[in-house]
C-alpha cells in the first residue's frame, strides 16, 4: 500500500506545473545563495591586532590618555603564547623590573624571575586594572589602507570589517612556529614536534631525544629533559654566546645596561666575555663556539639574543647532554650529521623559534618586509610607519622593547587625536559606531609622516 501511495504521488508531480515551478525556484535560490555581507564598524580610536603583552600595553597607554581602542585577538584568550605554547618550567629570562608593562609593576612578593604562571596572572591583572576588553576569536584576514576614505579596512574571520584611522600591529615576533626544512624528516618514525607543543620532560624519561636549536628555549628544554631522566642531545649548527644569568651577584642583563651608561658597547662586551669565561670556562670545548661579534653588538646589529645559562652548561660538562653539529639528513630511526656521525633517536624536538605572520594578512609593502614580516627600518625606528600604521613588539628588545613601543605609539596618536570626538565616545561604551555614514565625515584624510 505504501509503495502504491508513493508511486501515485510521483505520478501526480510529473504532471503538476505548480510543483515544477516551485521546485525550480527553490533550486535556483540555493545556487544563487551568497555569503552575508560583513558587519562594518567605524572605530573612533586605533584598532590593535593582537592581545599579547604588546597589544595590551598599547591599549593601556592609549586609555590612560583618554583614547579608546579595539583589540582584535584570533584566539579565545589573552597572551595565548604564554598560556598555551610554552613549557612548564619557563621563567622570565630577565629580572622582573625589565619586563614590566607601563602602569603596573610586578607584585613585590614575586621572585626576581617570575614563572610562566605568575606572568600570566600579571597579565590578567593588567587587563583588569585598565578595563581592557579584547574581542576574542576575531582572526584578522586582511588589513588594507583605503586612500579614498583615509582609513584602514580590517577584515576578520568573524565576518566583520573595522574602519579606523590608526592601525597597530601587535601580533609580535612569535606569531607562528618556525619549522625548518630538514631532509628526510618525514621518514622518521618517532615523534617530531615543535617546542611550542612541549610541556614537560616527564613523558620522555629514558628516551633519546634530539633537540634542534641552541637558543634559550633549546637549552632550557634540554635541561628539563635531563632533569626528568631523558637522554637529550643538542644540535648546534652555528656559533652562540652563552652567558651566566648572573655576574657578581647581579643579573647579567642589568649589569650590562648599567655599564652601557658609561662605556662603549665593545668594551662592555669584553667585560661580559671575561666574566663569562671566569664563570663558565671556555664554552668552545663543548662545541659551543662564540661569534666574532660580542653579545651586545651581535644583538644590536643582527637581533640575535645571547643564551643566559640556567644550568644547561653544567649538564653538558657532565655528559648528561650531548652537543652535536648540524644535521645532514634524517632517516626512519636515525639522524646523520655533517661530521658523518649517525645516531639513533626516539624523538625530535624542534626548538627552532618563531616567526612573524604579518605578510599573510597586512596588505602593505612599505613598513613591513614581505620576506620576514618585520619592520624594514632598524631600531629605534621600528614602531612607526605611514598613514597611521604602527608596530608594537617588533624591535627584538623583548618585553622592555614592547613597553617602549606602546608608550611611543600612544604619545604619537595623542598628538593628532581630535577633541571633538570626546562627547561621542562618552555615550558609546563599545568605542565603535555602526557604519551608517561615510567615513570621510568622521575622519579627515591625513598622512602620518615618519
Amino acid at each position: 500500500m505504501e509503495d502504491n501511495y508513493l508511486r501515485e504521488m510521483e505520478g501526480k508531480q510529473v504532471h503538476d506545473p505548480f510543483y515544477h515551478r516551485n521546485h525550480n525556484n527553490n533550486n535556483n535560490k540555493k545556487i544563487s545563495c551568497s555569503p552575508p555581507p560583513r558587519r562594518q564598524e567605524i572605530v573612533m580610536g586605533p584598532v590593535i591586532v593582537g592581545a599579547g603583552p604588546s597589544g595590551l600595553a598599547t591599549a593601556a597607554c592609549l586609555k590612560e590618555k583618554g583614547i579608546p581602542s579595539v583589540i582584535l585577538e584570533r584566539t579565545s584568550c589573552i597572551a595565548s603564547l604564554w598560556k598555551h605554547r610554552t613549557y612548564d618550567r619557563l621563567c622570565l629570562h630577565l629580572p622582573k623590573q625589565f619586563c614590566e608593562l607601563p602602569g603596573l609593576p610586578f607584585p613585590a612578593h614575586y621572585p626576581e624571575y617570575p614563572t610562566r604562571a605568575q606572568f600570566v596572572d600579571y597579565l590578567e591583572s593588567y587587563v583588569s586594572k585598565f578595563g581592557l576588553r579584547p574581542r576574542f576569536d576575531e582572526a584578522v584576514e586582511s588589513a588594507e589602507y583605503d586612500e579614498d576614505a583615509g582609513m584602514w579596512r580590517v577584515a576578520t574571520a568573524a565576518n566583520a570589517e573595522y574602519l579606523c584611522r590608526w592601525l597597530v600591529v601587535a601580533t609580535g615576533e612569535n606569531a607562528e612556529a618556525a619549522v625548518p626544512e630538514i631532509e628526510g624528516i618525514g621518514e622518521f618514525v618517532g615523534e617530531v614536534k615543535h617546542s611550542s607543543l612541549y610541556k614537560c620532560g616527564e613523558e620522555y624519561k629514558g628516551k633519546k631525544v634530539l633537540v634542534v636549536g641552541c637558543g634559550n628555549s633549546g637549552m632550557e628544554v634540554c635541561l628539563d629533559l635531563a632533569n626528568f631522566g631523558a637522554c637529550p642531545s643538542l644540535v648546534v649548527r652555528d656559533t652562540v654566546h652563552v652567558l651566566p644569568r648572573e655576574m657578581l651577584g647581579k643579573s647579567t642583563f642589568g649589569l650590562s645596561m648599567w655599564l652601557m651608561k658609561w662605556l662603549p658597547i665593545r668594551l662592555v662586551d669584553r667585560l661580559l666575555l671575561f666574566g663569562s669565561w671566569f664563570a663558565l670556562g671556555d664554552t668552545s670545548r663543548f662545541g659551543l663556539g662564540r661569534p666574532s661579534l660580542g653579545p651586545l653588538e651581535l644583538k644590536t646589529v643582527h637581533g640575535k639574543t645571547p643564551v643566559l645559562d640556567v644550568g644547561t652548561l653544567a649538564k653538558i660538562r657532565s655528559g648528561q647532554i650531548q652537543v652535536l653539529p648540524g644535521i645532514e639528513r634524517v632517516r626512519r630511526h636515525t639522524v646523520e650529521f655533517v661530521d658523518d656521525r649517525i645516531e639513533k633517536f626516539d624523538a625530535i624536538l624542534l626548538a627552532t623559534g618563531y616567526k612573524s605572520n604579518v605578510p599573510s594578512w597586512l596588505k602593505e609593502g612599505e613598513m613591513f618586509s614581505e620576506k620576514n614580516g618585520f619592520p624594514r627600518r632598524p631600531f629605534p625606528h621600528t614602531w612607526k610607519g605611514e598613514f597611521g600604521l604602527y608596530a608594537a613588539g617588533f624591535a627584538k628588545r623583548g618585553l622592555m622593547g614592547a613597553a617602549m613601543d606602546a608608550q611611543k605609539i600612544a604619545q604619537d596618536i595623542e598628538k593628532c587625536w581630535f577633541i571633538d570626538t570626546e562627547p561621542k565616545l562618552k555615550t558609546n561604551p563599545n568605542n565603535s559606531m555602526p557604519f551608517t555614514r561615510s567615513p570621510i565625515s568622521f575622519f579627515p584624510k591625513t598622512t602620518t609622516s615618519q
